[in-house]
């Protein structure tokens, strides 16, 4: 498998495990396999609402000699509605006390988006906070201070386009050290990659497999099934694998990392290992030519009338 370097040397594997969706009673348990499997970087999030879970299944892991802390690599994020610089620091001790870690291996500012402080999720434009109001580069200034106090190891961000990683850039002491983003065949995003990478950016991509579990006002109608993409599964008949696991050596392979989702033991153990399949030039080509620019995740989401967000300035602004 292919391990990704930070600037200071650090390495994460590039195939994680995904705990967005993963519910209460089945998350622990899944963390818990998939250590046992071999997986040694474990992507979370306060707002997935189970990093307590998590926790648990990480002082199981370390009680039992499964794996030392100092081989786990551990990332969660910054929900919107800490982004006022004062309660950064509040929102990074919430996650690491969850999760029953001293420190983070990687933290990540969920979305360039704002809401209220204390505002979770909000029904109307009332919970959200103008992004002039809670500044990024403020936020940013506060991610920084708390690799100066040892709580986290790296900072990034997560939904950020090339405007706005080059916005933050102007302001940060430290660059980004990874962008987390929507990344599949239908939406390789080759600018944002190729701009990440020559800045010294780790990519991440979630959503690999098309986000099928999604709660449906999530979803947009007649969404496409990468699974049932003639190309991919004419490919990973020829491997004798599941499309899915296509669909991950693919991000693998194009050097970045990635973080499907599964409670289920068996996809466990062939998500992971995806990284031994053999794409060819050939096969990696056809794959690349999928690319249509197609978000499951539109970001429509935040829209809210008379709100200060919209899926255009969110992606293209």
């Amino acid at each position: 498998m292919n391990r990704l370097a930070f600037r200071n040397g650090d390495k994460i594997d590039a195939i994680g495990l995904g705990t967005w969706k993963s519910e209460p009673g089945e998350v622990g348990q899944a963390v818990r396999e998939a250590i046992k499997v071999g997986y040694r970087h474990i992507d979370c999030a306060w707002i997935y609402q189970n990093e307590k879970e998590i926790g648990d299944a990480f002082q199981a892991a370390f009680g039992d000699g499964d794996i030392s802390r100092e081989d786990l690599f551990v990332t969660s994020k910054l929900w919107n509605s800490f982004h006022a610089a004062e309660d950064v620091e509040k929102a990074v001790r919430e996650s690491l006390d969850a999760l029953q870690l001293d420190y983070l291996d990687l933290y990540l500012i969920h979305w360039p988006i704002a809401h209220q402080p204390g505002v979770v999720f909000s029904e109307d434009a009332s919970g959200f906070a103008p992004i002039e109001d809670y500044p990024i580069a403020d936020t940013w200034k506060a991610m920084e201070a708390l690799v100066e106090k040892g709580l986290v190891k790296h900072i990034g961000v997560s939904n950020f386009n090339v405007v706005k990683l080059q916005k933050l850039m102007e302001t940060a002491v430290i660059v980004p050290e990874m962008n987390q983003v929507e990344s599949h065949p239908l939406l390789a995003q080759n600018e944002l990659l190729d701009f990440c990478t020559n800045n010294g950016i780790l990519y991440t991509a979630y959503s690999p497999l098309g986000s099928r579990d999604r709660a449906p006002g999530m979803k947009g109608d007649a969404e496409p099934d990468l699974f049932e993409i003639d190309t991919l599964k004419e490919i990973a008949d020829n491997h004798n694998v599941h499309p899915a696991q296509i669909l991950i050596k693919w991000a693998e392979g194009r050097g970045t990392a990635v973080i499907p989702k599964s409670v289920n033991p068996t996809r466990l153990k062939q998500n992971l290992a995806s990284a031994d399949i053999n794409l060819s030039a050939e096969e990696m080509a056809s794959i690349n030519n999928l690319d249509k620019g197609y978000r499951f995740l539109d970001g429509k989401f935040w829209e809210r009338d008379g709100g200060s967000y919209t899926a255009e300035e969110l992606w293209n602004a």
